[in-house]
């Protein structure tokens, strides 16, 4: 089912609605800074199961997840003071950090070396809908794995039919992905260059 929702000024009835639906497992694809995500609870462990059926995606390859504030990160990832000064510098923005995770992570979550992928995405959308929900919430680009990303929702709602709960339209978005830095040593390092500029990195 497709939901308009205004991009600056989403209906608080209807991120109230979608809220609802992720707290009960519920699957939903969403704008972002950069395109269209699919995303639960990080909380509904058979919701994350699902996503990677439904994407067709190998297990090995663990989900991002969005926060809401700094503070919600450091919940869930163990910042240090370097770390704090570029997340606070570069979030909200179209960049995924990867971070050593805390024991709050659900384990389909972790990578073998128990890090984590984290954003904030510079979307009033997004922002309402973690904040309404009172946890992060799962991201990954809204196609099959192997496949381009895709920024038109009404694409992704006859993609995958009945397999989402809801396909929350905020317009027709671009199909860059967010660039993906480490944040693990003492040097930030570029595992994948996107929409963020990374020449900071350098």
């Amino acid at each position: 089912m497709i939901l308009e929702v205004h991009p600056e000024h989403p209906q608080p009835r209807t991120i109230s609605r979608v809220a609802d639906n992720l707290k009960h497992g519920g699957i939903i694809a969403y704008p972002t800074d950069t395109t269209y995500g699919i995303g639960c609870s990080i909380l509904c462990k058979k919701s994350i199961e699902r996503i990677y059926q439904i994407k067709m995606r190998e297990r090995s390859k663990p989900f991002s997840f969005i926060c809401s504030s700094l503070s919600e990160v450091s919940h869930y990832a163990r910042v240090s003071n370097s770390a704090f000064k570029l997340l606070r510098r570069y979030l909200p923005g179209p960049y995924t950090f990867v971070l050593e995770a805390t024991r709050e992570v659900p384990d389909l979550l972790l990578t073998r070396q128990k890090t984590v992928g984290i954003r904030i995405p510079d979307n009033r959308i997004c922002f309402d809908l973690v904040t309404a929900l009172g946890n992060p919430i799962i991201t990954t680009s809204a196609n099959l794995t192997g496949e381009d990303p895709v920024g038109d929702p009404w694409i992704i709602d006859n993609t995958f039919g009945n397999q989402l709960d809801f396909v929350i339209d905020g317009g027709v978005l671009t199909t860059d992905v967010s660039s993906v830095i480490s944040l693990i040593g003492d040097v930030p390092v570029v595992l994948r260059a996107g929409l963020g500029d990374v020449s900071w990195c350098n």
